[in-house]
């Protein structure tokens, strides 16, 4: 399997849907896209109903990307938040999910417990402070897992304070940078321009947040390397779910919704049912 690091080196964007859970990542694979993104707020709106406000252990994510592992083998990019502490913490977050198959992970300069990066009253950790997390990601990778490194400078402190904490983190040897939450598509391209050339950047697009929505060909056009759509499956989840379970209560069957889900032998045949019993024959008697 290439790298990430190697991919970015390579002309093309790689769109990254998120996923949450074994299903969704072996649907993402099936659909053909090169990469994935583990969302921790995915993982918390889902596994647990929570809103994104850093209520997630690293332990759950690390669990969360195991499982995921089982049934995916395409890069899959982490979500760890603050890297769940200070700088030692991270240490030991970089080693746990290098060994649960990372490919890369993303870390963010906010302070513990973190919040949502399109949501109000944000506050961040110093500058210093997350170059030291930096510093510490890099010391504790032993692989080609891919650092990416995330500001959300801009709802804080401005614009410029958030390119003046990029450019020390990729000082710092940030393998990709990810300005969170630009408001307009003029900012992006900013962003874009300032990295050409020096190192790859990202960018999140959050349907209803508070950056523009822009195709992967347009972010490709502008200069990014890596564009993720992180809450995207769990919100197209959530509107057909809340349409079924609707219909279901009024029709008390499921009948009006057949043409738009899978039967038995569909979901069966989709996760591959008689592959694994298969399989299992093989060790029988």
């Amino acid at each position: 399997m290439t790298s990430l690091k190697q991919r970015f080196a390579r002309p093309g964007i790689v769109v990254a849907p998120g996923i949450y859970d074994g299903l969704s990542a072996m649907l993402v694979e099936q659909a053909g896209f090169e990469a994935a993104y583990l969302s921790g707020a995915s993982i918390a709106y889902t596994r647990f109903g929570f809103p994104d406000i850093g209520l997630v252990s690293v332990s759950e994510v690390i669990d969360t990307l195991a499982a995921i592992r089982e049934r995916m083998t395409i890069p899959v990019i982490v979500d760890i938040d603050t890297g769940f502490g200070n700088a030692l913490n991270v240490q030991r977050s970089i080693r746990g999910f290098e060994r649960a198959g990372a490919s890369a992970v993303q870390l963010e300069d906010q302070v513990t417990p973190k919040r949502c990066g399109h949501l109000k009253d944000k506050a961040l950790i110093s500058k210093s402070e997350m170059v030291g997390k930096i510093k510490a990601a890099l010391d504790a990778r032993t692989g080609d897992m891919a650092l990416i490194c995330r500001t959300d400078a801009i709802a804080v402190e401005g614009f410029d304070a958030a390119l003046e904490r990029a450019d020390a983190y990729a000082e710092a040897g940030a393998d990709m940078l990810f300005v969170e939450a630009p408001p307009s598509t003029e900012h992006l391209a900013q962003v874009a321009k300032r990295y050409a050339g020096k190192v790859p950047v990202m960018a999140n697009m959050v349907e209803g947040g508070k950056t523009p929505i822009l195709s992967g060909e347009e972010l490709d056009r502008l200069g990014y390397k890596l564009v993720i759509f992180p809450g995207g499956t769990v919100r197209a989840l959530s509107f057909a779910l809340q349409d079924y379970f609707q219909s279901l209560k009024s029709n008390g069957t499921t009948t009006p919704w057949r043409n738009r889900m899978l039967d038995f032998a569909g979901l069966n045949k989709l996760i591959d049912t008689d592959g694994f019993l298969a399989r299992g024959k093989r060790y029988e008697g």
